[in-house]
């Protein structure tokens, strides 16, 4: 696409409307196709700017939702640009403006009778269904490293696209963010090693049908799996999970808390969701929380 000369039109260069290869997202359009009854999400918005669509949704359950009656399940808050979004552990999360997906959802797996020991699972099947929708939408290769780094290849190389940030709130539910690198090129990376889907070449890296894809995902995997009380070997989760997971068959080194280290082969993903790695002295050892480095490919 041929860049405009801004200085020959009438609208000014600060206008949200004049980078033309990144359009905002028609919530109109996306409320049409996501919202109905019967369905689980039933309301989307879309805001210009905020600090952390997750921190605005912990919030409003704190604040009682609606009528006192906490945040609910299925509401959908988009933001075009985040200045305070958070990844795991606590890390910055930095993209321009409508350069890529930036959103958080309410669910409440407990009002179905999930048990609470199963929640983990939920930010596992967000990557699920962001890695699957973004493959089938945005014609790009994906993979996931445990627990929910969402991965493409840039020049050979795998690079983060993508990050999942699970958060209890105060009313008993559960807000899941997500955070995806769409259309970023390579000087607007936050950091070397990151990426982006037009970096890793996607056939398209127009946002609503790709917010489309990966939100009826989210929905699909979470009805199975809320159906089967939070089971997610009975659902599919595990094996879906353990088929699109980067990490297993690889060489890695889990940073724990506490500042110890394990290294091993991750060998599975457990029925807790739970990374199991083969360690050099012979036993396997389950990490449920932790950094991961790939270290080899197996």
């Amino acid at each position: 696409m041929t860049p405009r000369d801004d200085s020959e039109s009438p609208e000014p260069r600060r206008s949200r409307w004049s980078d033309l290869e990144r359009p905002p997202l028609n919530a109109a359009a996306l409320r049409r196709a996501l919202v109905r009854e019967g369905g689980l999400w039933r309301e989307l918005d879309v805001v210009q700017r905020t600090g952390s669509t997750n921190s605005d949704l912990v919030a409003r359950a704190a604040a009682g939702g609606g009528g006192g009656r906490g945040l609910g399940e299925g509401v959908v808050l988009v933001a075009e640009e985040q200045s305070a979004a958070r990844g795991r552990l606590d890390r910055k999360w930095v993209a321009p403006a409508r350069s890529g997906l930036f959103f958080s959802v309410s669910l409440r797996p407990g009002d179905a009778g999930v048990p609470m020991e199963r929640w983990g699972w939920l930010p596992l099947l967000t990557g699920v269904a962001v890695a699957t929708g973004l493959a089938r939408a945005g014609g790009v290769d994906t993979g996931l490293k445990w627990p929910n780094d969402v991965l493409v290849t840039v020049g050979g190389e795998e690079r983060k696209a993508g990050g999942i940030l699970a958060e209890a709130t105060g009313d008993g539910g559960v807000v899941v963010g997500v955070g995806v690198n769409v259309s970023l090129r390579a000087d607007e990376l936050p950091v070397p090693t990151a990426g982006s889907l037009g970096l890793a070449g996607a056939v398209s890296t127009d946002r609503d049908p790709l917010l489309r894809a990966v939100l009826r995902g989210i929905e699909d995997w979470y009805g199975r799996w809320r159906a089967a009380g939070g089971d997610a070997g009975a659902c599919g989760l595990q094996e879906a999970y353990a088929a699109g997971c980067a990490t297993l068959g690889r060489v890695v080194r889990a940073e724990l808390p506490g500042d110890r280290a394990l290294v091993g082969e991750a060998v599975a993903v457990d029925g807790d969701g739970r990374l199991v790695l083969a360690t050099e002295a012979g036993v396997q050892e389950p990490v449920g929380a932790g950094d991961i480095v790939h270290l080899r490919a197996g």
